[in-house]
C-alpha cells in the first residue's frame, strides 16, 4: 500500500513538474507573462520563447529567452507575422517563427498565443499588424519595459503567409516598413475574387511597397502561385526576389524549425534587417546562392 502511494506521489510530481515546464510563468513589469519554449528554442543562438505579453495579449511573442544579450550595440529588429487564413492565431507557424526569432528577432505574430494542440478562432485583420509595431516602439521607448533599448525601432519587416500574405501588402506602404515578407501569396487579378474575409487588394497596391520584397511560394500546386507569380511580375520599382518550392500551399511552417522556408526567410531577414552580408548571399549574384539548392527555384529583380 505504502508503495502505491509513493508511486501515485511521484507520478503527480512529475506531471506537475513536467506541466510546469511546458506553460511556465515568470513575473514581468505590469504582472504575470506566460511563455512556453517551441520544440528546442530553435536552431540559433538565442534560444527562443513563444509568449504572452500582459501588455498586449491580442498577439503572441518570439524572442530571445535572454534579453540580456541585447542592448545599445545589439538590437532585436521588428517582424509583424499575419496568420494563414486570416486565423487569429499563429497555431500553425509558430515553429517558423520560433526558429526565426532564434536568430535575434523580435517576432510579433496577429493573435493570442495558442496551447498545445489548439488552432484558435476568430478572424484577424491587417491593421493588427501595426498594432504590433506600435507595441514594439512603445516598449522600447518605455524605461520599465524589459524591451527598453533593445528593440531597433528603425528596422521591421511585415510578412505573413495566405490570407496574411494579403494583410502585408495591405499595410506595406507604412513608412516604418524595411522589408516586406509575402508567403503563399499575391493579389488577386480580379478584385472581389477572393474570400470575404481577406483584404479586398488591387494589384495598384503593389506601387505603395518602398522596400525589398520577398515572395515565397509553394510551386505550381500552391493555390497562390498565379496571383503571386503576378504580382512578382508587375512589381519593378523596388528589389524583389521570388523563391519557389515544390510543396504547395501548406509550405513548411510546421517541419522542425520551420523546414526550407524558415531557413529562406531568416537569410532574407539577416541580410534586410541586420546587414549581413554573408546571408545576403543567398539572394545576390548571378546566380544567386539559393541556386545550389535544387529544393528552390527562384528569379530575382534589381538585385546585385
Amino acid at each position: 500500500m505504502k508503495i502505491k502511494v509513493l508511486l501515485a506521489a511521484f507520478l503527480f510530481v512529475s506531471l506537475l513538474s513536467a506541466l510546469q515546464s511546458a506553460y511556465a510563468q515568470r513575473p514581468s513589469t505590469t504582472g504575470q507573462t506566460t511563455f512556453r519554449v517551441v520544440e528546442d528554442g530553435g536552431t540559433g543562438p538565442y534560444s527562443a520563447i513563444m509568449l504572452t505579453e500582459s501588455t498586449l495579449p491580442t498577439h503572441t511573442v518570439f524572442r530571445p529567452e535572454n534579453l540580456g544579450a541585447f542592448g545599445k550595440k545589439k538590437k532585436l529588429p521588428i517582424i509583424a507575422w499575419g496568420n494563414g487564413a486570416c486565423a487569429n492565431s499563429p497555431w500553425e507557424h509558430v515553429n517558423f517563427l520560433s526558429e526565426i526569432s532564434s536568430y535575434g528577432f523580435l517576432v510579433i505574430a496577429i493573435g493570442p498565443m495558442p496551447q498545445e494542440g489548439e488552432k484558435g478562432t476568430g478572424r484577424s485583420a491587417s491593421s493588427q499588424l501595426l498594432d504590433a509595431i506600435d507595441w514594439a516602439v512603445a516598449q522600447n521607448n518605455d524605461k520599465k519595459s524589459p524591451y527598453y533599448h533593445k528593440i531597433d525601432v528603425n528596422k521591421v519587416a511585415v510578412s505573413g503567409m495566405s490570407c496574411g500574405g494579403l494583410q502585408t501588402l495591405e499595410v506595406a506602404s507604412d513608412s516604418r516598413v524595411s522589408t516586406v515578407v509575402v508567403c503563399n501569396s499575391g493579389i488577386f487579378n480580379t478584385p472581389g475574387n477572393g474570400r470575404s474575409a481577406m483584404p479586398n487588394l488591387t494589384k495598384q497596391n503593389l506601387k505603395s511597397i518602398h522596400s525589398p520584397t520577398l515572395y515565397m511560394l509553394g510551386g505550381e500546386t500552391d493555390i497562390a502561385y498565379a496571383n503571386g507569380m503576378d504580382d512578382y511580375e508587375q512589381i519593378n520599382h523596388v528589389p524583389v526576389f521570388m523563391a519557389n518550392m515544390d510543396v504547395g500551399h501548406g509550405g513548411t511552417y510546421g517541419q522542425p524549425h520551420g523546414g526550407e522556408f524558415a531557413k529562406v526567410a531568416t537569410a532574407w531577414y539577416k541580410w534586410q534587417l541586420k546587414g549581413d552580408s554573408a546571408a545576403g548571399k543567398l539572394f545576390t549574384g548571378e546566380p544567386a546562392g539559393l541556386s545550389k539548392d535544387p529544393n528552390w527555384k527562384y528569379e530575382k529583380k534589381n538585385l546585385p
